[in-house]
């Protein structure tokens, strides 16, 4: 994903593909789902991935809803390995069992992320550590993708240690953990309070791969202490949110926007959307798209922006310094580029 990235600023980095809005859990917060929904057509998603193959899109994420209710996702999975792009899975994790997980590595899948909101269920969300642990368990067995955890904080939350507990527990495990803020249906920042605001700190001093660096960078530190973000969001163009009408939306909380279909996106609208202006962009939380632009910032200003992502554990500052070396010296411009040119079949 990063050499494609890197290539050129005229295709998608990341695409979320919506394939069924029907969900087997009713969190409170989500906007995100219902409970009547049918899955999307599995022509019509292998159609939709097609085009985002198209427009060369890196990295094809399927999101929901809950993904894992539609009867074709394994060869959705398939299908966008088949494109060449990385596959990806964002699940509540409920449905997850060994012989699931072993058709995901049957099928190519890159890499996964569960949500966690909490150790115990509440009347908001059911995505608790105490329900899902022998999920995770079976992935640090089974699984031979990437596995990310993401616990939150905000807003009304009223245990910011259960963050902590998830984001221990899932590195325990073996997979990697991340912490999320939480928004309003907006997309918008919900302050933190001070024991929030402690928990983040104790997260992101957590050892992380250079995977997970938006917990490291500063978009997710501004947020966390209620600073403004000066950056350029490239939804619409280097991100795209395809729901399952087939719509494509800067994001899943700013739906309308542009509201194109996928089957007639161009070029054109990628190019234009990556620089458009989008006044909800200061406050923005959601990492994905703060993660594409940091691809971004790595493509135009390398120095600077491996720089600030370079971890505090010394091991990750390790990884980082050798990822700068890469980028910023002869071999970033010569062999690197000769490499992905080769690899990505570009002129």
């Amino acid at each position: 994903m990063v050499a494609r990235g890197i290539q050129s600023a005229n295709h998608p980095i990341l695409a979320q593909i919506v394939p069924i809005r029907r969900c087997n859990l009713a969190c409170t917060y989500c906007n995100e789902f219902d409970k009547h929904s049918p899955p999307v057509p599995l022509a019509t998603m292998l159609e939709r991935i097609d085009h985002l193959a198209r427009l060369r899109t890196a990295n094809i994420e399927i999101s929901g809803g809950e993904p894992m209710l539609h009867p074709g996702l394994d060869e959705i999975i398939r299908h966008i390995r088949g494109t060449g792009a990385l596959a990806g899975l964002i699940t509540n994790g409920y449905l997850l069992s060994r012989k699931r997980i072993e058709g995901f590595n049957r099928d190519g899948l890159d890499h996964l992320q569960i949500s966690i909101d909490n150790v115990t269920p509440d009347d908001v969300s059911m995505k608790s550590l105490k329900v899902l642990d022998a999920k995770l368990q079976l992935l640090a067995k089974h699984a031979a993708f990437s596995v990310n955890i993401n616990s939150v904080l905000g807003g009304d939350l009223d245990n910011p240690e259960d963050a902590l507990t998830i984001a221990r527990r899932a590195i325990e495990l073996g997979h990697t953990a991340t912490v999320g803020l939480i928004h309003n249906e907006h997309g918008r920042l919900l302050p933190l309070t001070p024991a929030q605001h402690r928990v983040y700190s104790e997260i992101t001093a957590l050892t992380a791969p250079f995977y997970t660096v938006q917990n490291q960078n500063d978009f997710q530190r501004n947020l966390a202490f209620g600073r403004p973000n000066d950056w350029q969001c490239g939804a619409g163009g280097r991100y795209l949110y395809i729901c399952e009408d087939g719509l494509v939306h800067w994001c899943s909380q700013q739906r309308g926007h542009p509201g194109i279909p996928l089957a007639e996106y161009t070029i054109d609208d990628v190019r234009r959307e990556s620089t458009s202006e989008k006044s909800c962009a200061p406050f923005c939380t959601v990492s994905c798209v703060h993660r594409v632009a940091l691809l971004d910032r790595i493509r135009t200003q390398p120095i600077t922006a491996l720089d600030e992502i370079t971890p505090a554990s010394a091991s990750g500052a390790q990884s980082v310094r050798a990822l700068r070396w890469m980028f910023v010296t002869g071999p970033y411009h010569d062999r690197f580029r000769a490499v992905a040119a080769r690899l990505l079949g570009s002129k």
